[in-house]
């Protein structure tokens, strides 16, 4: 029994498909992401709403007593804001989309694809970075018309100390993300944001704090983030320290989410 190439003569053989290029998948992924985030109207309330909402609340009125420094209060409020917007959503944002991702299946499915895990969790840090690019945009601006005059030798070093927030909440989103099922990282998730909104640093100083909180506020990875912020865009200088509890805080975080995290 013989059979007939259907290929006609002189014609090349067809070639399956193969694998885009890991730049290409990783570039794709993050652009899915992006929009993922960008479209979800509950996460943009928590990532843009609500920093622009308290930086115009904390500016335009003083229900809430800040030792400026010397400083006007929007150039004191804008980097604790900036601060906070970057762990909305490489935290908050970002633990409670991939706990649910692992749980409806996603990241195994995804894990099994060319894509792999390297480059699944490659797409989901771009995404969260090109996020973010929006997010500074947007609060620059809101605090641009209401005054902010940040000192533009320190705008590298604001840029360099958000980058290293934004490693560190990552990985803190994925660790609490691949360990607790999806329910309690979305409990958990916003709980956290909002104990260190009230109570981390963030939007007040550590040194303006109860003397114990104070010493609390400042190992944390928000009130070292906002340390760093305000330093770099007061024309301070970085406090140093902020720097060594941030990486601290990066390496823990990403030892453990190595360690621990389940993809399904």
């Amino acid at each position: 029994m013989t059979t007939t190439d259907p290929t006609p003569a002189g014609a090349p053989a067809a070639q399956a498909p193969g694998a885009a290029p890991v730049l290409r998948r990783v570039l794709a992924q993050a652009g899915f992401e992006t929009r993922a985030i960008l479209r979800n109207g509950e996460q943009l309330l928590v990532t843009v709403a609500l920093p622009v909402f308290l930086l115009v609340g904390l500016v335009a009125t003083d229900f809430l007593e800040l030792d400026t420094a010397g400083a006007s209060r929007v150039d004191f409020v804008t980097p604790g804001v900036l601060a906070l917007a970057c762990i909305a959503t490489s935290f908050t944002s970002q633990a409670i989309a991939t706990a649910f991702d692992r749980r409806n299946g996603v990241l195994r499915l995804m894990a099994t694809t060319p894509l792999g895990r390297g480059g699944l969790l490659a797409g989901k840090v771009l995404g969260v970075l090109a996020v973010q690019v929006v997010q500074v945009a947007i609060i620059s601006a809101v605090a641009v018309a209401l005054g902010w005059r940040p000192d533009p030798a320190g705008v590298p070093a604001a840029i360099g100390c958000l980058l290293l927030g934004t490693a560190a909440f990552t990985a803190l989103a994925l660790l609490l993300a691949g360990t607790l099922r999806a329910e309690g990282v979305l409990a958990v998730a916003n709980l956290v944001l909002v104990l260190l909104v009230v109570a981390g640093g963030t939007l007040v100083a550590p040194e303006q704090l109860a003397p114990w909180h104070a010493h609390v506020a400042t190992f944390l990875p928000s009130g070292a983030l906002a340390e760093a912020m305000r330093g770099a865009l007061l024309g301070t200088g970085v406090p140093p320290l902020s720097v060594v509890v941030l990486v601290a805080w990066t390496a823990a975080f990403g030892w453990g989410a190595g360690r621990l995290f389940r993809w399904s």
